[in-house]
């Protein structure tokens, strides 16, 4: 430890300082507001960027009745990609190597067994090509990997080829495998490729290769294929987001009004906790919102009145909208977001049903749903699996792994 008894306290004092100056209380009465006055519709610029689609409400239910309710769908299957992270290369490359796979409950061994593997790489090198057409077998036909060169950037080379790998690999295998789903697919995550679309706000070279480069148009008409397929199936899917960073509705709030939360999970977060008269808060109970259409932020360019990047749609384009609710856990004071195409959610029997499963599994789990949890897990891979990863592809390339002071401070490279 670097911090003696008295830097500590220190520490801890000034925190006391500013907390101090924060009114929770305050907080939490103008989420009440925001909540019961400003969604119905959250307008900004003009466009309706979230309404209820029924009434907005907040409802709960204990955790021992969630968890012992009858599953509304029989099967699930979770599905979840994990990546090496994006390495830089002595040799100029950058690279980023996903996997995909899918879980089912009850088990199938030999689903699991099955992955979708992506290697993306990037080289500001005009004659170096890494490119090969098509995929390829391997596990004994179990499972398939392609290599997929990056288009050129001269800044974020490693968010492109992680975004590139870690979508493609998801979107592929979900599509291999969609046949096998016989009542619900959950994805680890959201239900379009939100880090991907996130691009038309973080960079102008990122926004015109979202808008003009082949590879990240084909992982988005992917997404829009997996929906269609589900919908033409009709087999409901939806994403189960664990870690949500919008800001759609704080931004649209703090236009008007101020904002104190630092994104929408916060806000929900607020509106959703149940304390006592002394402020502890109560544990027994799960709490989830209604269901709500998203068209802000990245959930902007897949609803009604979006362009799609100007991809083609053969649904009417209000099937695609991004719908959501949100379930919050508070005995690990944990809130979830449940996504799902509106094709699924229009209808309030077959929204019932899933609002039901999620929380069902969330309160058995304890967390994300168990065809989550395994999918992650089958898909996941280890630090020590990373850097056995990265010596070998050291070898194959003849090259090393550019080499920070920081890396061996931390011990990021081994």
């Amino acid at each position: 430890m670097t911090l003696d008894p008295v830097h500590f306290d220190g520490i801890a004092r000034l925190a006391g300082r500013i907390d101090r100056r924060v009114d929770a209380t305050d907080h939490d009465d103008f989420a009440e507001t925001v909540f019961e006055e400003f969604l119905d519709p959250l307008v900004h610029d003009g466009r309706r960027v979230l309404e209820p689609l029924d009434e907005p409400r907040r409802r709960r239910v204990g955790a021992e009745d969630a968890a012992l309710q009858a599953a509304p769908f029989p099967s699930q299957h979770g599905l979840d990609s994990g990546t090496i992270n994006p390495t830089t290369f002595t040799n100029g490359l950058v690279l980023d190597v996903a996997q995909a796979a899918m879980a089912a409950v009850p088990s199938d061994l030999e689903l699991h067994r099955a992955r979708s593997v992506v290697a993306t790489v990037h080289s500001n090198d005009a004659t170096v090509d890494c490119e090969e057409d098509g995929w390829t077998m391997f596990d004994g036909g179990y499972s398939r990997g392609r290599i997929l060169q990056a288009p050129r950037v001269n800044r974020y080379a490693e968010a492109v080829v992680h975004a590139l790998s870690l979508y493609l690999a998801e979107v592929t295998h979900a599509k291999t495998q969609a046949d096998v789903v016989e009542d619900l697919l959950v994805l680890d995550g959201p239900i379009y490729p939100k880090g991907l679309l996130a691009w038309s706000d973080r960079h102008p070279e990122l926004a015109e290769l979202l808008a003009e480069a082949e590879r990240p148009r084909d992982v988005v008409a992917g997404y829009i294929e997996l929906v269609e397929r589900f919908v033409e199936r009709d087999v409901p899917l939806v994403g189960f987001v664990k870690n949500g960073g919008s800001r759609a509705v704080t931004r649209a709030v703090r236009s008007r009004e101020r904002a104190p939360w630092v994104d929408d999970a916060a806000f929900f977060r607020r509106v959703l906790e149940r304390t006592d008269d002394d402020g502890e808060r109560l544990t027994d109970e799960l709490t989830f919102t209604n269901w709500f259409v998203s068209r802000g932020g990245v959930d902007g360019p897949l609803s009604a009145d979006g362009d799609a990047l100007g991809l083609e749609r053969s649904l009417d384009p209000a099937a695609y909208e991004v719908t959501f609710c949100c379930i919050y856990d508070p005995r690990e004071d944990l809130l979830f977001r449940v996504e799902a195409p509106a094709a699924f959610t229009r209808d309030p029997d077959r929204r019932a049903a899933l609002t039901t499963q999620l929380l069902r599994d969330v309160a058995a789990e304890g967390g994300p749903p168990l065809s989550v949890a395994k999918a992650d897990e089958l898909a996941r891979i280890s630090r020590e699996e990373k850097a056995a990863l990265g010596r070998a592809i050291e070898e194959r390339f003849d090259a090393e792994r550019n080499r920070s002071y920081d890396d061996e401070r931390w011990g990021l490279v081994t």
